[in-house]
């Protein structure tokens, strides 16, 4: 059965922080969108299998979170693969594009781990409860307790300029 007018007009309102979520994860526009979108075409595909009595949001966030963790492997898998076939004379260097877009994002927040920025995100941002991230990250309910007050403490810390020692990066 598809979502009926009202379940449509509250997925409608969920999409922008789903994009939010997604750009912060992601960091490119382009591939959010298509992370999005994704999300969106699973969530209807599996519409019959979802619970009622469970949050539409928390159920979204979840699948975008999942979907965005498949396409990592997989992206990772595809590098892997690449970087064995390339010659290892070529230097592979970041584009002017790429070193622009690293220097934009906000400092303190992008220096964050991957999951540090997740949970802040999901919490503080998209509004989940601690039960709902537990729920959408697929750990316990005191991990993501623990791991929220770390997050916090390092965004302060860096916040205030203790930033972490940068690592040596070999130049050809």
């Amino acid at each position: 059965m598809p979502p009926n007018d009202a379940e449509n007009t509250l997925l409608q309102e969920l999409i922008p922080g789903l994009r939010r979520f997604a750009l912060w994860l992601i960091r490119d526009i382009h591939e959010a969108d298509d992370l999005v979108q994704t999300t969106l075409e699973r969530a209807l595909d599996k519409w019959t299998t979802r619970r009622p009595d469970a949050s539409l949001k928390s159920w979204l966030f979840t699948i975008l979170y999942r979907e965005f963790l498949i396409e990592k492997r997989r992206t990772k898998r595809y590098l892997g693969l690449l970087s064995r076939m390339k010659s290892n004379d070529t230097p592979s260097w970041p584009s002017a594009e790429q070193e622009i877009a690293t220097q934009s994002m906000l400092e303190a927040f992008g220096r964050l781990t991957e999951e540090q920025r997740s949970l802040l995100i999901l919490i503080t941002i998209e509004g989940l409860s601690y039960q709902e991230v537990a729920d959408v990250m697929d750990i316990p309910l005191g991990t993501v307790m623990s791991r929220l007050s770390r997050a916090r403490q390092a965004l302060r810390r860096l916040g205030e300029g203790q930033l972490p020692q940068p690592t040596l990066r070999l130049m050809k």
